[in-house]
Parts: structure tokens; sequence; C-alpha cells
């Protein structure tokens, strides 16, 4: 049994991070930098990346951003995602975490990376009223869409499996905007209202489409090359996703939540348990907060009870 635990504990890390024994060479470095960056212990962004709530969040996203035919135009043309599907997640997982935990120059240096190969993800593809539309990977509204689809899912998904939030949703919101302003989004939103009404305008607008693109995509994240020890797991977290879609994108993308016969499953309660096992095997925090706890000791800051990240003088 233990050697069957062990087997499976070292596939779930190799997934996240490519290794099995060992952290990315990337992680360390959170340590370094002269300044506590832009997030800090207490805050919303720290309490929803620091959970399991994004595994689910991810996935949604995924499937989110596949709506979109110009983002999805840039990943079939531009992106080796069918081949190496694990390597585009470990580049996605870096970011995420070097803006959550790093300085705020590895902040911005890491966003600027990814600008940068985002550069040549150019072309062209025809909007829902037959006009050609080119498309770049670092346009404002391109990386509206990404940034807000991103915002949504890891915020609901955190809502549905994760606990609570320092200042309530719109904190969270507010400061993963900073994430967005990096990226490019000219005037991300700030609040939770408002995230939701822009999402919902990119549906009333007719920017969103399903075709034979979108439905490879759905397929792909629905079966991904996954070990076979992980299938089991992530079927219930990829059902969990589904469940958490506004019923209009659900029915976009041809999905349902489980059933059996006329009852529905109780996918939200799997989702959770496959979550607290997860979080068995990787532990309460991951080496990128450690790195960034090291950092913040080093520049002399500590947690107080009650008065959040303190400064010693």
């Amino acid at each position: 049994m233990r050697s069957f635990l062990g087997k499976w504990q070292d596939e779930l890390k190799k997934t996240f991070t490519g290794k099995a024994d060992e952290v990315p060479d990337w992680v360390p470095k959170l340590a370094e930098g002269d300044d506590p960056g832009y997030h800090l212990p207490g805050s919303a962004v720290w309490a929803v990346h620091g959970s399991m709530s994004p595994i689910v969040a991810g996935i949604r996203t995924l499937l989110m951003q596949s709506l979109h035919p110009g983002a999805l135009a840039g990943v079939h043309e531009h992106s080796n995602f069918r081949e190496d599907p694990l390597a585009r997640l470990a580049a996605t997982i870096r970011w995420i975490f070097t803006v959550t935990y790093g300085s705020k120059a590895a902040a911005e240096e890491a966003s600027r990376r990814v600008r940068r190969l985002h550069e040549p993800v150019q072309g062209s593809f025809v909007d829902n009223q037959g006009t050609p539309r080119g498309y770049s990977a670092n346009d404002p509204e391109l990386a509206s869409w990404i940034h807000i689809a991103f915002t949504d899912a890891f915020l609901t998904a955190h809502q549905l499996w994760g606990g609570r939030i320092p200042g309530g949703p719109d904190a969270y919101v507010r400061e993963w905007a900073q994430a967005g302003r990096l990226m490019g989004v000219p005037d991300p939103p700030i609040s939770e209202a408002d995230m939701r009404a822009r999402l919902d305008r990119f549906f009333r607008n007719g920017d969103l489409r399903v075709d034979s693109r979108v439905t490879e995509t759905v397929d792909f994240i629905r079966n991904p090359p996954l070990h076979p020890m992980l299938r089991p797991g992530y079927r219930i977290l990829f059902a969990g996703a589904v469940h958490s879609l506004d019923p209009n994108y659900r029915r976009m993308l041809g999905l349902s939540v489980p059933r059996l016969g006329p009852f529905p499953l109780p996918v939200r309660l799997a989702t959770k348990v496959v979550l607290v096992v997860v979080r068995l095997a990787l532990g309460r925090r991951g080496p990128s907060e450690l790195a960034a706890r090291e950092r913040l000791r080093r520049l002399g800051f500590v947690e107080a009870a009650g008065r959040g990240l303190v400064e010693l003088r």
C-alpha cells in the first residue's frame, strides 16, 4: 500500500512541477529579492492560490478560455499543448506563483518573459459575423478575456471548495488585478460585480462561440494524457470544474453535471474529498510559499496575530 501511495504522490508532484523528487529551479529563487512583493501573507491572493481549489480552477479556466475564437486560434496555431501539455501547465504555474509569492521585480520579469513569448503568437480568425480579424496574444482585448476568465474561475472554485477569503471576493479581484496590469490588461476589474459584468458582456456581444476546435479542445481537457494512477481523481476534478460553470457556458460547451438517472451525483462533495487527499499528499504549504516566507523573514517582516504582516524596525 505504501509503495502505491508513494508512486501516486510522485506522479502527482511530477504533473505539477515536472519533477517528483525536487522542486523546479525557479522556486528557490522566490526567496531572493529586496521587496516583499505585490501580495503578502494574509492577502486574498495568498488565501486563494495557497489552497487546493486552483487545481479545479485551472481546468475551468481552460474550458472558459477556449470559448474565445482568438484565444483558441493562438493555442491551436502556436502551441504544442497536444504533444507536451504538462510543459504548458508548468509554465503557467511558474508565472502564477511568481506573481503571487515573488518580489515585485521577480513578478515583473516573469510577466515580461511571458509577454515576450507571446510576441510571435499572431494570426487571424473569422468572427461570428463572418468578418476576418487579426489576433495577438498580447492584444489588450484578448488579454482582458484571459485575465477575466482566470479570475472568475479561481474565485468561483475557491468559493465552492476553499476557505475564507480575507476581505471577501472583492479583495481577491482587486488584488489579482495587478497580475492583469502586468500582462497588459489596461483596466482590469477591481470588484466581483464588475468582473462578472465584463464576463457577461463577452457572452452578450456574441464574442464567444463553439466550433470543431472547441470540441477538440474540450475532449483533450476531459481526457489529458495523465498517468493511469491519476485519471480517476482527475475525472472527479473535471466534473467539479463542469459543476462550477455558469449554466450558459456549460450549455455552450456541451457539458453537463453527471447524473444517475434523474439524480445529480454528489460532484461537489467528491471534488472536496479529492482536493483533501491532494493536500495531504503535497503538504499544507507549498515550496513557493515557503520560499516567499524565507524572503520576508530576511527582509525583517513577521506575522503578528491580528495585525497581519509587520515590518520590524
